[in-house]
């Protein structure tokens, strides 16, 4: 029995590529950059030297740098979660990254697999813009758990603030300072622009709108009402940190509840697709009699179609809104 050893190259090059985009982002910005660090990367720009506008008008344009970008046509795909992501690359050095890893990968297929050349360029181009696609959204997605998880803290820090007679622009940056990334940098960002003079309110919607993210809306909202009507800004923002906490405790709940449906779909989604590679692997002339049949190439789209259909319709049966 003659097992191919192509499905595994393929695999490992990929993880090798998911590898090398970290190590690159790390290695360009430092260990600054990784999330929920004790002290949170704008106080750290700020203890290296740099003055309090310049790690504004940095933090600004790293959080903006990526929505005015969507032009660009293969950067568009990734523009969003790279904004939610908020990645420190800008989006041309984002690219080059693209094209260094497609690059190291046709070199890894070029040594590794016996794969014709277009097979290689296209595998190669898949490997370069999937990886690093994969990469951002990851970061995308840890980078809103984290703030959904520190914002209620957040809030609770600046009643707290409010209560001791502290005016909100203080409690914002007792929040900048004692927060870790990424919520602490955020609101650091906040209170550097209220202080050159933008309104509170609506450097908080901006936040809200380019985090996308509701509870970051709530806070927004109760903010403006204070400004606009009056009112015990404390208060408001204490019952505001109780809903958010008890939406969290209600999304954590729903997600237990949920998990073994969602492990159940994945693995319904998965194991078709894995058993046609392990059936590649262990027995690559399996198909061999059925090839050059008229049927053949037919059911292998009819086939595909189910498989995508499984995947769409295992994922809308678990994605529970809440």
């Amino acid at each position: 029995m003659e097992i191919s050893a192509a499905p595994v190259i393929y695999g490992l090059i990929f993880v090798a590529v998911l590898v090398m985009v970290e190590g690159i982002y790390l290695m360009v910005f430092g260990k600054s950059i990784s999330l929920n660090n004790r002290v949170n990367r704008r106080l750290e720009m700020l203890e290296k030297g740099a003055g309090r506008e310049q790690v504004l008008e940095q933090l600004r344009k790293e959080m903006s740098q990526h929505m005015k970008s969507r032009s660009i046509p293969i950067y568009a795909i990734l523009a969003d979660k790279a904004q939610k992501a908020n990645i420190a690359f800008t989006p041309q050095q984002l690219i080059l990254v693209m094209m260094l890893l497609a690059a190291v990968s046709f070199v890894a297929l070029t040594f590794g697999t016996s794969a014709s050349l277009p097979i290689r360029i296209v595998v190669a181009l898949v490997m370069g813009v999937g990886g690093v696609f994969v990469w951002v959204n990851n970061k995308a997605k840890k980078r809103l758990a984290l703030i959904e998880e520190q914002l209620p803290d957040g809030v609770e820090l600046m009643v707290r603030s409010l209560r001791v007679g502290h005016p909100f622009s203080s409690a914002l940056q007792i929040v900048a300072r004692e927060v870790p990334d990424p919520l602490g940098s955020e609101m650091g960002v906040i209170s550097d622009e209220a202080a050159y003079g933008r309104d509170v309110a609506e450097a908080l919607k901006a936040m809200a709108e380019r985090i996308d993210m509701q509870d970051l809306r709530f806070l927004a909202v109760a903010v403006t009402i204070q400004q606009q009507s009056g009112g015990n800004l404390a208060e408001i923002l204490h019952g505001l940190a109780q809903v958010i906490r008890a939406r969290f405790k209600l999304f954590r709940r729903v997600k237990a509840i949920t998990a073994e449906a969602k492990w159940s779909g994945m693995f319904l989604s998965i194991f078709p697709i894995g058993a046609l590679i392990m059936i590649n692997v262990i027995e690559p002339n399996y198909y061999d009699d059925v090839k050059q049949t008229a049927y053949f190439i037919p059911a292998c789209f009819v086939v595909a179609g189910f498989l995508i259909a499984n995947i769409f319709v295992m994922r809308a049966l678990v994605n529970i809104k809440v």
